[in-house]
């Protein structure tokens, strides 16, 4: 498996996170129109305004619950090619770093180093050989 299937998660992640940002922006516009006052005339502009909005918001809902689907079958098909590799160092490297997110600092502080290059290092080589094979 390459880095760019390995890092799938990450950002279908990301793409969720600004997804979500968009979502929270578009109902704060739909719900920050002002109510109407009594014996003002109606404006059309308004109304058709909320009308886009809310539209807007449930094709991005919808986008959102399809991009969270595609989130738990990529953690499944990252789980079971990790689960696949002999190397329990390595597992738990990709784990952090793929399926947890974890900074380069961070994981070889979770595996009892300091350097962040041994773990850097240590993936690089696994993928490598991995797809030498």
């Amino acid at each position: 498996m390459t880095k760019r299937e390995l890092s799938q998660l990450y950002w279908l992640n990301r793409e969720i996170e600004e997804q979500q940002r968009r979502l929270d922006e578009l109902e704060s516009l739909a719900t920050s129109c002002t109510s109407r006052i009594t014996g003002m005339p109606r404006s059309k502009g308004l109304v058709d305004r909320l009308a886009i909005y809310t539209a807007e918001i449930a094709d991005l809902r919808g986008l959102i619950d399809l991009n969270i689907k595609k989130c738990f079958y990529e953690l499944n098909r990252l789980n079971r090619y990790i689960n696949g590799i002999k190397d329990s160092q390595i597992r738990m490297i990709l784990s952090l770093r793929y399926i947890n997110g974890m900074t380069w600092q961070q994981i070889a502080f979770s595996i009892g180093e300091h350097d962040e290059q041994f773990p850097r290092r240590k993936h690089n080589d696994f993928l490598k050989h991995s797809l030498e094979e």
